[in-house]
């Protein structure tokens, strides 16, 4: 009775705390909530009565606290999406490894339903744990951004995964088949490899959230395997929410979902250059007092975010010169492309670290009008999401991806290291029209003397 009401009282912590993150004036409590929901379904397993020797629980949350705290404290919010993806494969394995003691207890005695939750257990927990893996590496830069293929990959892929649900379906029927079971298994670690490695550095707020929904899934399968009512309520929130945030994040790049799992999205083929094209550009580049006297002037100033931006931790310093500028009289804003960074609201996360007021986040469609008569957009180290290729080059991997519209404003200036290309690996026309004055050099440096 006791767990019960336990996992009663979490499944409750888990629904309210997803609502309050639903706004920035809740998320904090409504993290709190969730967090609160987890240790009471904790505490309330650590009763349960088949449970006969408490030292290996005790070893794992000793291991657990020790590797889970420096990872909240120390890891700064730049690398919260190599978090995130070391998370989900923590999660996938632990959930696979269940799936596999299980299996090897009672793989005699289950029932049907109880064997094909196993075999789906067992499937989405090793996918999220190999895919995962191949997220951090791309994020970390360890493997290639770039979409990795090989010939004929998504006819394999997809014969892969009809070959571990037709394994799974004959566990049902034969569950005491362990080389099949050994065979799903397998079949399933490197299902993760080959579903996530053809994926572009473009598309990983999609990963991100597909790798949690696979999570989710996992974990619920495994509370119908177990019987346990808190995993299989925890497992469908973390799913749905997932899948259906992967869905928002591909209407927000123009795409279809099957075509960020298969596209090899970033893939870009070199069309021949014309002579006007085969010139050299003319960038046109400008000092930090430069950029400060032609800030004195503006009226109006729109900033937009980028990865760069949280890779050179300049949300203060973007701050700092903003309040500034409203000082001068000057009225600014910021313009949040879904998937600028490289996760779901990575920039709305560091720009509300930095104290911005949330109201001054204005989401691509309503902030899209404004850049016309805009004097200043300050873009700070973005670079696929203000690329007017989305919009004129039909070539382009990224042709069709909603934009935000800093090309028509009345001066672009851009803070950037160098002229390389952003995550996707595509040119961006905007560094050399001759609207643009390009800043380059570290983007919390150049803030701080613009200041």
């Amino acid at each position: 009775m006791i767990i019960a009401i336990a996992y009663f009282i979490s499944s409750a912590l888990f629904l309210l705390g997803l609502r309050d993150i639903t706004h920035p004036s809740t998320a904090r409590r409504g993290t709190s909530l969730a967090a609160l929901g987890m240790f009471i379904a904790v505490v309330g397993t650590l009763l349960h009565q088949d449970i006969v020797d408490y030292r290996w629980i005790v070893a794992g949350l000793v291991i657990g606290t020790i590797i889970g705290i420096p990872m909240g404290l120390k890891i700064p919010m730049t690398k919260m999406p190599e978090r995130i993806a070391l998370s989900h494969s923590f999660g996938g394995i632990a959930i696979a490894l269940v799936g596999v003691v299980e299996y090897y207890r009672h793989a005699g005695v289950m029932t049907a339903v109880q064997m094909g939750t196993i075999g789906f257990e067992v499937f989405f927990g090793a996918v999220t744990f190999t895919g995962s893996l191949m997220a951090f590496g791309k994020l970390q830069e360890l493997l290639p951004g770039r979409p990795m293929t090989f010939p004929k990959q998504n006819i394999i892929t997809v014969g892969s995964i009809a070959v571990a649900i037709a394994l799974i379906f004959f566990l049902v029927v034969s569950p005491t088949s362990t080389g099949i079971f050994n065979l799903l298994l397998v079949l399933s670690f490197v299902l993760g490899v080959l579903v996530v490695l053809p994926i572009g550095g473009a598309d990983m707020p999609v990963v991100i959230c597909l790798l949690n929904s696979y999570a989710g899934l996992a974990a619920s399968a495994s509370g119908f395997a177990l019987n346990n009512m808190v995993l299989i309520i925890c497992g469908a929130l973390d799913g749905g929410s997932g899948f259906i945030l992967a869905l928002l994040m591909c209407k927000a790049m123009n795409r279809s979902f099957s075509n960020v799992l298969f596209g090899a999205f970033g893939t870009v083929v070199a069309a021949p250059k014309s002579a006007a094209t085969a010139e050299k550009p003319t960038i046109r580049s400008g000092t930090p007092e430069e950029v400060a006297q032609l800030f004195k002037q503006a009226k109006s100033v729109i900033v937009i975010p980028g990865y760069g931006m949280a890779v050179a931790q300049a949300q203060h310093t973007v701050r700092e010169l903003a309040s500034i500028l409203e000082k001068n009289g000057t009225t600014v804003k910021y313009a949040i492309h879904p998937v600028a960074g490289r996760m779901p609201g990575h920039m709305n996360v560091l720009l509300a670290e930095a104290d911005i007021p949330y109201d001054k986040l204005i989401d691509m469609d309503d902030i899209n009008p404004e850049f016309p008569h805009t004097d200043i957009s300050l873009v700070i180290g973005a670079n696929d999401v203000v690329n007017p290729a989305a919009k004129t080059d039909t070539a382009s991997p990224i042709y069709g991806m909603p934009i935000l519209d800093v090309e028509s404003s009345k001066l672009v200036m851009v803070l950037k290291r160098s002229m390389n290309p952003g995550f996707a690996g595509i040119d961006n026309e905007l560094f050399i029209r001759p609207n643009t004055m390009m800043v380059f050099g570290d983007a919390k440096q150049t803030l701080l003397k613009i200041t």
